[in-house]
């Protein structure tokens, strides 16, 4: 079968990317084999595929996010969706392969009103929005500001606050959003939109520290941030007798702390959601389909700015 396979000989060279003809994965007891339809490149599939990740292992084939149907056994044919934790991609094995093989643990079936390509988009961004409002703490009488409400992770924690009953506030680099974060960095606009009490819980997608630093001003009495990323070894100015005063949290938040199985849990439990269309997956034409030959030149260019790419397996 067809695979993107990444090597690396030493620590100090980035890896290497390459499209390999290898062999179907033999099914250990308690797994399944999975035919996989599609697989999102993800931002962290980028940053893993330059050698980003210190407990990554070589040579690997990347992919985190998958979507296709079981291949053997008595539930062959299931269609199914998923994501790794830190596992696939980083220590053994991912989805931008023709076949894989997962724990049967990890079994998620796919929605009936969402197709592989827009499931195959879904995992990371909503495991990854679960992971933050559950930590979070979030409660349904609680408005929440989510910064960089646009996009994968973002969008999905809107959605997901916004079914679970919370107030929600978006800000991004968008004159759609409630504050356009390109003209307003400071968030001064919360004031008028909370009538200066501020916001319960604040949600960061992007690791901007001016963003950060503002967001934890504006965080109500014991108010919580959470947030999933950092541009680089950047540093954060926090008024501490401010924050102790009034009891705020910073949370960090990270899927790649998490088993597959775990990861499944998450994604298992917005099935219900996504077939009453209370939720809504990634529309289809949000994301490019693109073949294993193109992923592996998006891959060598270390980005892609250029879009959102989903590989797709003939």
């Amino acid at each position: 079968m067809k695979a993107i396979v990444l090597r690396r000989n030493s620590n100090a060279e980035t890896p290497l990317v390459e499209l390999k003809e290898v062999g179907i994965p033999i099914v250990p007891p308690g797994s399944v084999l999975v035919k996989v339809i599609a697989s999102a490149i993800q931002p962290s599939d980028l940053i893993n595929a330059r050698g980003g990740f210190p407990y990554t292992t070589f040579p690997r084939i990347p992919g985190r996010d998958f979507a296709g149907y079981i291949a053997t056994g008595p539930r062959c044919g299931e269609q199914i969706y998923g994501s790794s934790g830190y596992t696939h991609g980083f220590t053994c094995d991912g989805f931008h392969a023709e076949y894989r093989v997962i724990p049967e643990s990890s079994i998620v079936t796919k929605p009936t009103n969402i197709s592989f390509k827009q499931a195959a988009c879904m995992g990371v961004p909503f495991s990854t929005a679960r992971i933050l409002l559950s930590r979070a703490n979030v409660r349904d009488v609680e408005t929440v500001l989510v910064i960089g409400a646009f996009g994968s992770v973002g969008s999905a924690v809107t959605q997901l606050a916004r079914a679970q009953g919370c107030s929600v506030i978006t800000a991004g680099r968008s004159k759609n959003a409630d504050i356009d974060t390109t003209m307003d960095t400071n968030l001064s606009g919360l004031d008028s939109i909370t009538q200066g009490r501020g916001v319960n819980v604040v949600i960061d997608t992007t690791g901007v520290p001016a963003l950060i630093e503002a967001a934890i001003n504006k965080l109500a009495h014991g108010g919580r941030i959470a947030i999933i990323a950092a541009l680089g070894d950047v540093k954060l100015s926090i008024d501490i007798k401010d924050f102790y005063r009034q009891e705020k949290s910073l949370i960090g938040c990270n899927s790649l702390s998490y088993s597959m199985s775990e990861i499944a849990e998450q994604i298992r439990s917005l099935g219900a959601d996504f077939e009453i269309k209370k939720l809504m997956p990634p529309s289809q034409g949000l994301w490019t389909e693109i073949g294993l030959e193109q992923a592996v030149e998006i891959y060598k260019s270390g980005s892609a700015s250029t879009g959102k790419f989903v590989v797709v397996f003939d």
